[in-house]
């Protein structure tokens, strides 16, 4: 990858993190009993694995969602937002690798990653939120994560061809899924 490369990954890379902060932030939906929202952020994380490979979209993905909790005023959230949304964009990311070789299978691959995302966030929050709540109240947030993480995968679903679109997102996506996750 040469330098002009490596600018635009970087450049998308803080692009995608500012678009899963707003997307975060913008739409939200709460969840009763839970204090949470629901909101379509999942679906720039799960993009961001697919569109800038896994390490970089856990990157974006992490820093995004993790801004979104520190600016929302989820200060308890923060570290485990970026760990659990950084997880989910880098299985997104191997999963487009692995399995979006032809046109068909990359939209199957976007789908894989979504529910790759509905799994990642339902458990890594209930798991997490054991040791803050107890079971019994981390287990009442799993229904609103899952509702999440499907609406997510629609919106990822929706938005990946009008992203693949724009010249600069195709030529990204194209260089990590012809190449290993290092780059």
């Amino acid at each position: 990858m040469n330098i002009n490369s490596n600018l635009k990954k970087i450049v998308m890379t803080a692009l995608f993190a500012a678009l899963a902060c707003v997307a975060t932030m913008s739409i939200r939906i709460p969840t009763p009993g839970t204090g949470g929202y629901i909101h379509p952020g999942d679906a720039i994380v799960i993009l961001s694995g697919v569109i800038l490979g896994p390490v970089w979209g856990l990157l974006s993905a992490g820093i995004g969602s993790a801004m979104a909790d520190l600016l929302g005023g989820y200060f308890i959230y923060v570290p485990i937002t970026f760990a659990v949304k950084g997880i989910v964009a880098f299985a997104a990311g191997m999963i487009y690798q692995k399995v979006g070789k032809t046109s068909k299978s990359r939209y199957a691959a976007v789908v894989l990653g979504g529910i790759a995302d509905i799994i990642f966030v339902a458990g890594g929050y209930f798991l997490c939120e054991i040791p803050l709540y107890e079971a019994s109240s981390a287990a009442a947030s799993v229904p609103a994560n899952v509702i999440q993480g499907i609406s997510g995968l629609i919106i990822a679903f929706v938005l990946y061809p009008i992203l693949l679109a724009v010249p600069d997102i195709r030529e990204i996506s194209t260089l990590h899924s012809n190449h290993s996750y290092r780059n």
